[in-house]
């Protein structure tokens, strides 16, 4: 079944991005971990399907309490008609009205996904936040952005701008999977490895905390017995680097 062709694509590339990455996770979880522990704040930011990434990290069970989204306004699903995305990601000087959006100082940690790299959005998000003295780390695919030219006018690409690069391993189009008789491949996989590294930098993160002495505020889930009280005193605990509650 053709079906199982994107499964096994999906699985091969998570084990190739759980290998090559291993190291890049470690850096970006001391990154994470500095920022909780000298009081910084932790943001998240992608455009149209990259914002999923971000969903992924935010009020979400097993997730860190103090990563802060930065909204992508005019560039999800909600947006009618649904073109304007593009159209918005390209339009320059829009990064820096979004990070100006949110109180970012320096030394907060800045999470930036997008495969491709190349649109205005994320490079000039990541140039304001470099501007503020912000560590930026980037979710992108190396294969996809090297293949293909800037939008912005300085011709950078996200990957140019980050402190550190996880290379969520999408190949160039993102889809995966080709279709006999059919010209445009099918099945991306950037959501599926981009969700999985965020996570992979969360369980990291925890882990070095805890081996410090350090308590995460860790989401538990709101169905069980106990989980709104338990977030209910986190979040409280916390509220000072949470912006998302406003």
């Amino acid at each position: 079944m053709n079906s199982t062709t994107y499964f096994a694509a999906a699985v091969k590339a998570l084990e190739q991005v759980a290998a090559s990455q291993a190291g890049a996770i470690a850096a970006g979880a001391d990154l994470f971990v500095a920022a909780i522990v000298d009081k910084k704040t932790i943001y998240s930011f992608g455009a149209s399907h990259s914002f999923m990434i971000t969903e992924e990290l935010v009020y979400r069970t097993g997730g860190l309490m103090l990563v802060n989204p930065i909204y992508p306004h005019g560039m999800n699903l909600f947006v009618r008609p649904l073109p304007m995305t593009s159209r918005l990601e390209r339009l320059p000087g829009f990064g820096r009205e979004l990070l100006g959006s949110v109180p970012a100082a320096a030394n907060d940690v800045l999470l930036i996904t997008s495969t491709s790299g190349r649109n205005a959005v994320v490079i000039d998000l990541a140039l304001a936040a470099r501007e503020k003295g912000m560590k930026i780390i980037g979710i992108t695919a190396l294969a996809y952005s090297d293949a293909v030219s800037s939008r912005h006018p300085s011709g950078k690409k996200l990957k140019d701008l980050c402190d550190l690069v996880l290379d969520n391993g999408a190949p160039e189009g993102d889809a995966a999977v080709a279709i006999p008789g059919f010209a445009q491949k099918v099945g991306p996989l950037s959501t599926v490895t981009g969700c999985a590294i965020a996570n992979a930098l969360v369980v990291e993160t925890v882990a070095r905390l805890v081996a410090r002495g350090v308590t995460p505020p860790v989401y538990v889930s709101a169905n069980i017995d106990g989980g709104d009280a338990h977030n209910a005193r986190l979040l409280a605990e916390n509220r000072e680097r949470i912006h998302y509650l406003e």
